[in-house]
Order: C-alpha cells, then structure tokens, then sequence
C-alpha cells in the first residue's frame, strides 16, 4: 500500500519540518504503515512558537464577537466533517468508527461551549466600594498557549484544549501523539477555512524533543497536557520550574461500586461498554468493580456473558465491538500484566490472550478479559492496564468500598450502581473523586462543566473546559478608580486607604 507523508503546521500552511527524523504511523488493526510523519525539531517548535506569538498582539484585539463567529464556522465545517475525522481516528487509533464518532461529537460541544465565549468573558462590576470609587475586573488572555495529548482521542481531547484557549483571545500551539497525528492536522485546515488568522493555530506533531522545547520556551505562558501519570508530573515540574501556568491531566484506576440492591442487568450492560469501549483505552474507563455483598455472585455471570459476546475486529467493520489496541508494545505489556494476574491468584473468568481476528492476523488485538477475586496487592489493581481488562474485587459493606478507593493513589473517575437515593448521596459527598456517577458507568461532564480528576490524575488547579478552562486561558485584572470632581482636594495621607 501507498505510505503518505505528513506535515506539520505552522503559520496557517503545511510546513517541512527543519529536522530529519519522522515516525511510523500505523494501522493498529492490520499493523500496518500507513503514514509517516515528521517529528518537529526544537527548530520546528520555536517557529510555531514564533508564528504565534506573532499572531497574539491582533488575535487579542480581535473582539470576543468576532473570535465567536470564526468558532461558530468552525464547528459548522466540523459537524460537516465528523466522519471524515472519526474514520481517521479509526484507521489510527482503532477504536470502531461509531465510538469514533462519538468521540468527534463530544470534542464538538466544547467547540460549541466556546462559541459562547462573549459572555464567559464578561467580568465583575461593583459601584461604590468607597465614596465615589467603583471597582471592576477584566479576563485577558494568557499569551501562547500549547496543548501535548495522548493517542486514545486523536480528535476529542485536543478539542478540549484549544478551542477555549483561542476564543480567549491565545493563540496555540498543539503537539499531538505522532501516533494519531491526521485529526489535529486536519482540524487546523479546516480551523484556517472558517477564517481563522493564520499563525492562531499551529500543529507541530512530535514526541519527548518536541514536549522539552514547549516546556522550557520562555514565549509559552501556558500548557495543557493529558497523558500517565509520570509524564504529567514531569510536565507539571517543569513548565512551572519554567514559570509557566499548567493544567496536567494524568492517569487513572476508575471504580465503580456495585451495591447490592442494584439492577444487575442493567448494570451489567453499563459496565461492560464502559470497561471494554475504545479497548479500555479511555482515561474514564471502568476497569474495576467493587462488588458489595452478595451483588458479586449475581453480577458476574451476566459481566462475563456479555463480555464473551463481544465481537473484535477491525474498527471500520460493521458489527465489531471493539478494536485493537495502540501498539504491540501496548498489546504486549497488557498480555504481560494478565500473566501477573493468574500467577498472584486473581481467578481468570474470561481471557482474550490470542484472540483469533480474521484478516488482522498482524494487528495489535486482545479479546475482552475479566478477572474475579482480585486484591488491591495485586498488579492488576494497582497498575492502570488502560487495556480491555475488568477486575472485581469483593467488599463486605458499602464503607469498605469506598475506603478502598479513597486509598487509591488515582481519583479521576467512579461511579455507584444502586436503586437507594442514601447510598448515592453519601457516595457523592464522601468519594475523594473528581468526577462521580450515579448509574452512569462514565461520567464525562457536558463541555460547559469542567473535566478532571484529583490526587495523581491532575496535577495543577483547574480543570479542563467549562468556566475553569476559562479561568485557566485568561489573566484576571481588576480596576480600582475614582473620578473626583474638580473642585475636590484631599490631604496627603501616607495611612492605608480604605476607600469606606
């Protein structure tokens, strides 16, 4: 087959890159080259730092109004090109084009959030906070801003960086996964047709020389990053080392708490989406169960008939539920980590090692695979797999189950299954997760509320999209004046003023 080479984006125009190396790009389902992309040079970087720092100065002129209806564009050319962009993240990630699509649709909404932008930008007033002072405040954009993400959502988690940061009036430099590099170049063409200033957007693909350039170039005044935890700790430390504002989304070991007067059906149907969807490669997917009480021996038979009626295979097949995974590399340390599983006592109910595809006898699959009986010293418990791997663990009571996730390092997602509105209430207040479900296996906000996690699934102090990607994107300045008759004459003072 044909192997397209790629390009980088710098200054509204498809760029050579200045350095010499490129990547792969394959097809996960057939493990094939498929594209070859440059990986940007910290010459590259420093371009595309410069193009935006160019733009900046009119971009942060151009009126809210105006920036609002180059998004509204944007997301028209973006509905009209949805399943062009899903079927790329299908071919390069994949995940099955329908969840594709959904993921398109989701990074659309912030996009749509964005488009509010007018009124998110309004600031405080308050007249006469002394006699004849009024005080108000302002939110100014950052500067340059830059955005590094993962290689599960090629097109949704860029969409929930960059179009908040540029209706703030930043202009963005993007580095995505050289893995998945086609959404985020084909976003920023179709970004440029709905009349999007050139310079505004820029995509430098890459990967660790790309991510230390942006971290220590003294013209970024902020990044966004998701990915591990590891990486988001060292991205979090240096870019703030470098005096930058950072918001680093990292890893996660979703939960979710089964209780036993659940519907098991229902909840069985919920968790098996929500484990085995995009391969359980979701920074939201459940990948354990707490089963309290005797809702374990009633839920597991129905989790693992569903999970055996998964059908794998190639994720632009129709009827296939889930595809591969990222890499071999991936595939392989999954397979390495269901090994642990057996061999330190967890009982194996269903296992996807050499799973059989017809046609992708190259790629990089693994069947849906359930553990029952885990403990929390188990690798699979403490290690996110970030594969299609559900593991059970048993809990006497409701308190037990929410100790055991509260002592868990992570706390980015969880959910509780329950018919009581008492078990969900004392869920919601007493989980220390930043985002909780109630009967909802995944519980991705909507874009105009914010996404994040707490303990080692973020490092930084606000969240991504919603009013705390606002606050993040903008500068707050607040305005203390007086304008004192002409007449008026007051004596020198070197006391504090108090203005009352």
């Amino acid at each position: 087959m044909t192997v397209t080479s790629l390009h980088l984006w710098i200054n509204g125009q498809r760029t050579l890159s200045q350095g010499s190396r490129m990547a792969d790009v394959f097809n996960p389902a057939s493990g094939e080259v498929i594209r070859r992309v440059p990986l940007a040079s910290r010459r590259d970087i420093d371009a595309a730092v410069m193009a935006a720092r160019a733009a900046f100065p009119a971009w942060r002129e151009t009126t809210p109004l105006r920036r609002a209806r180059i998004l509204t564009r944007f997301c028209e050319l973006m509905e009209q090109h949805r399943d062009e962009l899903a079927r790329l993240a299908s071919e390069e990630h994949g995940k099955t084009v329908l969840d594709a699509v959904g993921s398109v649709q989701r990074g659309i909404e912030v996009i749509e959030f964005a488009c509010g932008v007018p009124h998110l930008l309004k600031g405080e007033h308050a007249e006469d906070v002394g006699r004849g002072v009024d005080c108000h405040s302002m939110l100014q954009p950052v500067g340059v801003c830059a955005g590094i993400t993962p290689f599960n959502f090629p097109a949704m988690v860029p969409l929930w960086m960059f179009p908040v940061a540029i209706a703030c009036g930043n202009t963005f430099v993007l580095k995505p996964s050289e893995k998945v590099p086609s959404c985020s170049l084909r976003m920023a063409e179709l970004f440029k047709d709905a009349g999007l200033p050139d310079g505004v957007f820029n995509v430098v693909p890459g990967d660790k020389e790309a991510v230390e350039a942006l971290l220590e170039h003294p013209d970024v005044g902020a990044i966004s990053f998701v990915g591990s935890t590891p990486v988001a700790r060292h991205i979090y430390e240096t870019a703030a080392r470098n005096g930058k504002r950072v918001q680093a989304l990292g890893g996660a070991k979703n939960h979710a708490v089964v209780m036993p007067d659940a519907d098991m059906a229902f909840t069985a149907d919920a968790l098996v989406g929500a484990a085995y969807g995009s391969a359980g490669e979701r920074c939201m997917a459940i990948s354990t169960v707490v089963a309290v009480g005797e809702a374990g021996d009633r839920l597991l038979p129905l989790l693992r008939e569903r999970a055996a009626q998964i059908r794998v295979g190639r994720g632009d097949t129709a009827d296939v539920g889930m595809g591969p995974v990222i890499s071999q590399a991936h595939r392989e340390r999954i397979v390495d980590l269901i090994g642990s599983g057996v061999d330190q006592g967890a009982e194996l109910v269903l296992d996807g090692r050499g799973i059989d595809v017809a046609g992708g006898e190259r790629g990089f699959f693994i069947g849906p695979t359930l553990f029952d009986r885990v403990s929390p010293d188990m690798d699979i418990y403490r290690e996110e797999i970030f594969g299609p791997v559900l593991i059970v663990l048993r809990a006497d009571s409701f308190d037990a189950a929410v100790h055991l996730i509260n002592a868990n390092p992570y706390g980015n997602g969880t959910a509780i299954f329950t018919g009581s509105g008492h078990w969900a209430r004392r869920f919601e207040n007493e989980i220390e997760v930043g985002m909780v479900g109630v009967n909802v296996p995944i519980p991705v906000p909507m874009a105009f509320f914010s996404f994040g996690g707490w303990k080692a699934s973020l490092f930084g102090d606000l969240h991504m999209h919603g009013m705390e990607g606002v606050v993040f994107y903008t500068r707050t300045k607040v305005v203390t004046r007086r304008w004192p008759a002409p007449a008026e004459r007051t004596d020198s003072s070197l006391a504090m003023p108090t203005l009352g």
